[in-house]
């Protein structure tokens, strides 16, 4: 409780620091939501030229667009700390002052910044799932709503995770952001479509490699209430979001190795 207490008083102080320059939060915050924006056209484009992809239209793909950018937009508005784990941590020196406070140094990282810009990329995809519900026909009943709210929680975790090996990469080479960038926008666009679109070496990584498939794809065919045309069992398909809190806990480990062999800057 004590741990909770004090991320709250970090999600505070960030949010009333960002609060001193509003206009600032707004515009970055609308930057954000208009250059995600034209993710979405770009889909939309692809199917209006070419009709039906693999056996789903606009409006199911675009359902699983908006339940992807919702995951990643949570997870990148919380988890800064460990994305600029490298640069303004480790190469810096402050990571020694962090390892002195008696907290956890993952706690002081994911609360070490809350950007409300991040907040334009939620609020589009939110938008953009409420226009898919439209064009597709969703029952929004109970089933649904949680099926959606366990996969969006299960996502989370996965891209937290993600983001959380990122920075304990940086305790080899802080130079690791680009390879990460890999599988955090890349994996974004990969989950944006459904998952037998791809060839079948491609569904693996994204099933047992990088388990996107498992907070994605899986789920949707659950809350669109369709079979799996890869043959998946009916039960898994929303139980497989615990793939994602599954591998923010190997992150973790990872993690801990990694801290284990920091050696400090000397400073």
């Amino acid at each position: 409780m004590n741990a909770l207490a004090l991320y709250g008083r970090y999600v505070a102080t960030s949010l009333r620091a960002q609060a001193q320059y509003p206009a600032a939060t707004l515009m970055l915050t609308a930057g954000h939501f208009a250059a995600t924006a034209i993710e979405i056209l770009g889909v939309f484009a692809l199917f209006d030229r070419f009709g039906p992809v693999g056996g789903w239209s606009f409006g199911e793909a675009a359902v699983f667009y908006a339940l992807v950018n919702i995951m990643f937009s949570i997870a990148d508005l919380l988890s800064r700390g460990f994305e600029a784990f490298g640069t303004d941590f480790v190469r810096t020196g402050a990571f020694d002052r962090v390892l002195l406070r008696p907290r956890a140094a993952a706690l002081q990282l994911a609360g070490y910044e809350v950007r409300l810009s991040r907040l334009g990329r939620l609020l589009q995809a939110s938008v953009v799932l409420i226009l898919a519900s439209s064009l597709v026909p969703i029952t929004w009943d109970a089933a649904a709503v949680a099926t959606a709210v366990w996969a969006v929680a299960g996502g989370v975790a996965l891209f937290a995770g993600i983001l959380v090996l990122q920075a304990t990469l940086a305790f080899w080479t802080i130079d690791s952001l680009e390879i990460m960038n890999v599988l955090t926008y890349g994996g974004v666009q990969a989950a944006q479509y459904p998952l037998n679109v791809y060839a079948a070496w491609f569904r693996r990584v994204l099933t047992f490699g990088l388990p996107l498939a498992c907070v994605a794809y899986y789920p949707v065919l659950a809350i669109l209430k369709r079979p799996d045309p890869l043959g998946a069992p009916d039960w898994f398909l929303p139980l497989a979001p615990i793939a994602g809190f599954a591998f923010l806990a190997l992150s973790f480990v990872a993690w801990r190795a990694g801290m284990a062999r920091y050696a400090s800057t000397g400073s």
